[in-house]
């Protein structure tokens, strides 16, 4: 039984990831992304403690996200309570978790056409 998510062409895959950054749909990124359904774009912030309402502003002008998954790196890290709040007046549920779990996660969300998108800090 093949339980391979079934994607549709033109969707970014997340295919690995490590310290150095993450390969997703072919193409290798340095650092930290934002992934969306339809393009991966570099992310600044280095840690979790420097992810503001400003450097997720891609994903609030994007328009089509409800769940923001958000890889911390190697440990689950919080998040504050005025981003989080942020984002649900804009209508997006944050998850925070690590960041191997935001990437299987992502995968799966996507293959169910779901309106996901993830911020990925690399798990160092």
């Amino acid at each position: 039984m093949d339980l391979t998510p079934i994607v549709p062409a033109g969707r970014q895959v997340i295919e690995r990831y490590a310290a150095a950054g993450f390969r997703v749909s072919g193409v290798v990124y340095n650092g930290a992304i934002l992934v969306f359904p339809e393009r991966t774009i570099a992310w600044a912030p280095a840690s979790v403690a420097a992810i503001t309402t400003e450097s997720l502003a891609p994903v609030l002008a994007h328009g089509g996200v409800q769940i923001l998954l958000l890889g911390c790196g190697r440990r689950f890290g919080a998040i504050a309570p005025a981003l989080r709040s942020a984002l649900k007046a804009a209508g997006i549920v944050i998850e925070p978790m690590d960041t191997g779990a935001a990437c299987r996660t992502y995968n799966v969300l996507l293959a169910e056409d779901r309106r996901v998108a993830a911020a990925l800090l690399p798990p160092v």
